[in-house]
């Protein structure tokens, strides 16, 4: 029997990492600019453990691209590598740096993370590169500076360098698919998408744009002799004979980083104003309005986490109802919206999320260990909840006033979470008939003599506007519930409140609003004569009629619909089961119900001239004046419904 351990050679596995180790090919800027914040970092703790002497001149990546030579250089003034290093880190694939040195440092300076792990990111170079150069020079003095060049990615060559300063510079010669990343504007995208809040300033460089001379003084030649004279004053003559720009100048005209080192997430939640919280909010996501609030996350145990969740206002007709989370590893970004981080329901939210503990996968795009990654969900989960409740507690006014808007998302988390439903059952409240705002016990409580528990509730407010007004007339209250998100919301909460039931406020009329006039014996005789009649007017056997006494005479007809049945033609409406020609009603229930009411005098007039030839017109106008106070009448129905409305008047007229 043999045995030994398994070995794997470049020219199997290169093509596979190559290939398949990252999803975007412009994953490589991350990659590389991310070596490049580690070099630094590095360098830092070494000054801060007292093995280095930390020179004057500030750390800094700088990105250089040259579209004529189709080349992108990559080069910081961090720890930089020896021969030896060389071998170790570039030469054996996956031998990652970061994780080294976090070894052998591990119980010192920890003030900084590093971000690598893995050491497969430089060989992303490979992704778009047909030819890759590394010149680096050890921080130790008595190292030599190393040229590496490798160029199908399997054999390399290596020799002595002439480079004089501390630090790396990577040169890729881009291959023909790639042209692109030599490009400023590409570039700078893929920057600002990985990189724009990295822990080490990044700048960048076009080294095929003209360069103007900084010694020459630029002087508009339309300008008047004071003005002239005022430009000079801001100059003095150099040793050459030269101008030279005084220090405001300078500082203007310097170059600016890409990026921002210090995100907003990485202060403390006091150090920060309302007004920094809008403008990153601005910066980063592109969006115009204003947040309605946000919670700034801020924990170091039992993981580190931070990062900042605004609630945006949404406007729930026409906006994209899914927001943007983006997640970040020490500063550098991994993806938006990772669903194994951020509970479904959040993903309403817009914000940022820095998690330097996320146990990432090779290519830093997905997650591994469920559980750890579950703990963070949950946090983030509870401090959500918290914020919310506290704000209803201690700022309720503010609370009801974003209610319109945040109330979609509230109602999705508490159906997606039933932890998120337990810490906020209690906050979840309803706007009522007269623009009050009330808990579900406190709908309960008031009208407990009227309705028990019986929970009536309004879906459009426009199309319902006659129940509303009987039930204003009757001291009758109602729930104000338009959302989309209401309809699973009402079965979620008729779930978790025993003996609470749901009606549409059209659901069916209560005794609220029947007087006692109408013996049973009159009112079978009055719905079997005009059942009769109206079936004949409006040419259909599918009708339910039902006469009342109600007790306001100006209403002459309404419709309602069972709850049942509205709530099963909305099921079968969501799953498309109408359109595959079943029936709303056989599920149970007799659908519509046309009530008409024997106190109103057109009513009246139906029961006492059956024979009229003006019956037929009354019948179909009640009917479709019924339908109006419900929905909309269709194209067809609304056509007949004028023409005659114009027959009525003329009628009249005569």
């Amino acid at each position: 029997m043999k045995k030994g351990s398994l070995s794997i050679n470049s020219e199997n596995i290169f093509p596979v990492i190559k290939k398949w180790l990252y999803s975007d090919h412009d994953i490589f800027v991350r990659e590389l600019i991310s070596n490049g914040c580690d070099a630094v970092t590095k360098l830092k703790k070494l000054s801060l453990m007292g093995e280095f002497d930390e020179p004057d001149e500030p750390y800094r990546i700088d990105v250089i691209t040259n579209s004529e030579d189709k080349t992108i250089q990559f080069i910081d003034n961090g720890i930089g590598m020896s021969a030896e290093e060389v071998e170790k880190y570039i030469n054996q694939i996956a031998f990652s740096g970061a994780e080294a040195f976090l070894e052998q440092y591990k119980d010192k300076a920890t003030e900084e993370q590093i971000i690598g792990h893995f050491g497969l990111g430089f060989y992303s170079a490979f992704m778009v590169a047909d030819k890759v150069t590394i010149e680096t020079k050890s921080y130790k003095d008595d190292e030599d500076a190393v040229y590496w060049e490798c160029e199908d990615g399997l054999s390399f060559q290596m020799k002595k360098s002439v480079k004089s300063d501390r630090g790396t510079i990577i040169t890729l010669y881009l291959n023909e698919d790639s042209y692109e990343f030599s490009n400023e504007y590409r570039i700078k995208e893929v920057i600002e998408k990985y990189c724009s809040f990295m822990p080490v300033e990044i700048y960048y460089t076009n080294a095929n744009a003209p360069v103007e001379d900084p010694k020459k003084a630029t002087i508009d030649s339309t300008a008047t002799e004071d003005d002239k004279t005022d430009t000079l004053k801001k100059k003095s003559d150099t040793d050459d004979g030269d101008f030279k720009e005084v220090d405001d100048d300078a500082k203007a005209n310097a170059p600016k980083p890409l990026n921002d080192t210090t995100p907003l997430w990485s202060k403390h939640p006091n150090d920060c104003t309302d007004e920094e919280y809008k403008e990153f909010y601005h910066k980063v996501f592109h969006d115009y309005k204003e947040p309605l609030f946000w919670i700034h996350l801020n924990m170091d145990y039992p993981f580190n986490l931070k990062g900042i969740l605004y609630f945006p206002k949404i406007n729930t007709q026409y906006d994209n109802l899914e927001g943007t989370i983006k997640l970040y590893n020490n500063q550098v970004f991994v993806a938006d919206n990772i669903k194994e981080v951020i509970p479904e329901f959040l993903m309403l939210l817009k914000g940022t999320i820095d998690c330097p503990d996320l146990p990432l996968n090779v290519s830093r795009s997905a997650l591994q260990n469920d559980g750890f990654v579950k703990k963070i969900s949950d946090y983030i989960t509870k401090k959500v909840a918290d914020k919310l409740s506290g704000m209803y507690k201690v700022r309720k006014e503010d609370y009801e006033k974003y209610w319109d808007d945040i109330n979609p998302f509230i109602k999705f988390g508490c159906l997606k979470d039933e932890k998120f439903l337990d810490k906020m059952k209690d906050y979840c409240i309803y706007k009522n008939l007269e623009g009050k705002y009330l808990t579900l016990p406190e709908y309960l409580e008031a009208g407990k003599e009227k309705y028990e528990n019986k929970v009536f509730y309004v879906t459009d407010e426009l199309a319902q506007s006659q129940y509303i007004n009987m039930f204003k007339e009757e001291g009758i209250d109602a729930l104000i519930m338009t959302q989309t998100i209401d309809s699973p919301f009402i079965t979620l909460l008729e779930q978790k409140n025993e003996n609470v039931h749901f009606y549409r406020i059209d659901a069916d009329l209560t005794d609220n609003f029947v007087s006692d006039e109408l013996s049973e014996e009159t009112a079978k005789e009055y719905t079997d004569k005009l059942t009769e009649l109206f079936k004949k007017a409006l040419d259909t056997d599918n009708l339910t009629v039902k006469v009342e006494a109600l007790k306001n005479e100006n209403t002459s007809s309404m419709l309602t619909l069972s709850e049942e049945s509205r709530r099963m033609q909305e099921m079968m409406k969501m799953y498309g089961m109408a359109g595959m020609g079943m029936d709303p009603n056989m599920f149970g229930g007799q659908g519509e119900t046309l009530v008409l009411n024997s106190n109103n005098s057109l009513v009246k007039y139906v029961l006492e001239n059956p024979d009229s030839e003006n019956t037929p017109t009354i019948c179909c106008q009640l009917y479709d004046l019924a339908v109006i106070a419900n929905r909309p009448l269709s194209a067809d129905a609304m056509t007949k419904f004028i023409a005659r409305s114009n027959e009525i008047l003329s009628i009249l007229a005569k």
